[in-house]
């Protein structure tokens, strides 16, 4: 059998897509297990799942000036000390990194120990943690065309995002019945990410005298801005979060509104989802979901509106603009021909084991 070290960690979004491609590398014959921090959200997520998982050293690298950019580099030389000994206990023939933080030591591990890694990057353009590890990738996955650019020739290889599975297979029927909502009104699903977006929240809840004749609203506002004050208004309903229901209220959903971090607006090109981007302005981000949604509007699958352009009346105005055009986008997301990514990084990583071999073979 073959084995498999998957690496990722620091946020969710760092994690999901390689839960999705568990099932297609067990398939494929790999043994999985896990690298991360020691306590980082990822601990959580692959230990429900029965995955062996074993933590590492990790230190944040900042653009910005902090105290602990004097000690956290200490931590990341443990990290790769840690993850150099479990390459060396685990034996895995290819190593991939979905990215976050705690991936820098995994993926140097790898390569001092002649592993091949492969390396996934959301974003248009790679954050830095994927950054420093790039030059010791096999290859480099990634979302966006324009990606490419940025990526060492030869490394590159445009594959889009593992979508989990579970999401394909949501029931319209389903969604509508967890909202008590009817069949004869269109559906919008708000969702601005497990925190939730403040200004979205704001501009829905003043758009709904505007929407609300017209659409049925789904809000998933973030933990603890559930507003108890519109509670019980009919054709709207409000979760601080939600996860089993997802693929079901997607399923429902005419129209997503939503921020533009890259594995939700992947997902929603899946599922062929017209949809309204509002990425995190540049002074709350690195400007990645300000890119993203560009090349998501370029292409024509998305809306774009900027946070600083939000209001009631541009949201509502976005909401119609888009419902009355939804055939465009959709018929722009179906002519994209989304690649299986799933299949491209299980071939990337079949690919990597066999070059692997045959080196060592010579």
């Amino acid at each position: 059998m073959k084995k498999i070290v998957l690496t990722g960690g620091g946020t969710a979004g760092h994690v999901t897509p390689n839960i999705a491609l568990m099932p297609a590398l067990k398939k494929a014959g790999y043994e999985i297990s896990y690298i991360g921090s020691y306590d980082g959200i990822e601990r959580r997520l692959i230990e429900e799942l029965n995955i062996p998982y074993y933590g590492i050293s990790s230190g944040k690298l900042r653009r910005y000036f902090d105290l602990k950019n004097f000690t956290d580099p200490f931590k990341v030389i443990k990290g790769f000390f840690e993850a150099k000994k479990l390459m060396k206990k685990l034996k895995p023939d290819v190593v991939f990194s979905k990215g976050g933080f705690v991936t820098v030591p995994v993926v140097l591990a790898a390569k001092r120990c002649k592993v091949p890694a492969i390396i996934h990057e959301s974003d248009m353009t790679p954050g830095l943690a994927n950054k420093l590890a790039i030059p010791s990738a096999y290859k480099v996955c990634h979302n966006f065309p324009e990606t490419a650019d940025s990526l060492p020739e030869g490394k590159a290889v445009l594959s889009g995002s593992p979508i989990r599975q579970e999401l394909l297979n949501g029931n319209r029927f389903n969604g509508l019945k967890i909202c008590g909502f009817s069949h004869d009104k269109p559906v919008i699903l708000v969702i601005g990410g497990s925190l939730g977006a403040a200004a979205i929240n704001e501009a829905v809840r003043k758009a709904l005298p505007v929407l609300l004749p017209s659409y049925q609203i789904v809000h998933v506002c973030g933990k603890g801005k559930v507003d108890t004050s519109i509670k019980n208004v009919d054709g709207y309903i409000q979760f601080d979060y939600v996860k089993q229901e997802l693929s079901d209220l997607l399923a429902a959903a005419d129209l997503v509104i939503s921020r533009a971090g890259s594995n939700a607006i992947c997902e929603f090109l899946a599922l062929k989802k017209p949809n309204i981007l509002i990425p995190l302005p540049a002074n709350a981000s690195r400007g990645d979901q300000i890119l993203n949604a560009a090349s998501f509007e370029k292409q024509g699958f998305s809306y774009l509106l900027p946070e600083e352009m939000v209001t009631d009346e541009s949201l509502a105005e976005a909401v119609n603009e888009v419902f009355e055009n939804r055939e465009t986008y959709i018929q722009a997301m179906e002519n994209a021909g989304a690649s299986d990514a799933i299949q491209i990084i299980v071939n990337l990583c079949n690919e990597a084991v066999r070059d692997s071999k045959n080196k060592k073979r010579k």
